[in-house]
């Protein structure tokens, strides 16, 4: 299968005042079509600094990263916008739900950027709503869904343009574990439809669910699990 990530040696530096802070250090892997990776590790380990290299939020200081075969680093800022609206789809622990919002305006959100008319829009959004099971929420805003329901509206919202790539940070972690656990069901499915996921967590249980779990320490990747699941 072809790799939909190639990860290079890749590396993240920060300099407050004259010293040099390694966020990462020599990270290297490749993520194949259609996988589910897990990454794992403490506060201050980097994983928050891979993701936002991974979802080109940010760029590294050294090594290089490639999604879909382009390298990361040679692109505008344009050509970044666009990966990152077309070909990447975010999950936030805290949702990142506009307030005044409904639920249906909400997932429209990525298709308005991306230039698509108002009724077919409308009509992807619907769709995507009713594969989380929510097209009874369709007119409610935020702050009149659960905690549950409002992550629903985010993967929705993540899957809404058809992405290469699910980025998902700590998606459980502000649900208790009843409601977790049925996020963790919509995870599950979306890896047997093929999407490509990978899930930053402190869940060890949910990390199992994976086919693959790398453990961060000071920047590095210190062991890589395999957990004999697949689809």
């Amino acid at each position: 299968m072809a790799a939909i990530i190639e990860v290079r040696d890749l590396g993240k530096t920060y300099e407050v005042g004259s010293e040099k802070i390694y966020a990462l250090k020599d990270i290297r892997f490749d993520v194949e079509r259609g996988e589910f990776l897990a990454i794992m590790g403490q506060s201050g380990s980097g994983k928050s600094t891979l993701m936002n290299l991974l979802g080109c939020l940010d760029t590294p200081t050294e090594g290089k990263y490639f999604i879909n075969g382009k390298e990361v680093s040679s692109l505008s800022e344009d050509e970044l916008a666009h990966i990152r609206n077309k070909d990447i789809g975010f999950i936030f622990q805290v949702f990142h739900l506009l307030p005044r919002s409904t639920a249906l305006h909400n997932v429209e959100l990525p298709l308005v950027y991306s230039g698509v008319k108002k009724a077919a829009r409308q009509e992807i959004a619907r769709g995507a709503l009713k594969a989380v099971e929510l097209s009874d929420r369709l007119a409610h805003r935020p702050n009149e869904l659960s905690g549950g329901q409002r992550q629903r509206v985010a993967i929705a919202r993540a899957l809404v343009n058809k992405p290469s790539l699910i980025l998902a940070d700590e998606p459980t972690g502000n649900l208790d574990s009843k409601t977790g656990e049925e996020i963790v069901a919509i995870f599950q499915e979306l890896h047997r439809r093929g999407n490509t996921i990978i899930m930053v967590t402190h869940n060890q249980e949910l990390a199992n669910l994976s086919e693959r779990v790398f453990y961060l320490k000071d920047g590095r990747i210190i062991k890589e699990e395999k957990t004999g699941r697949g689809k």
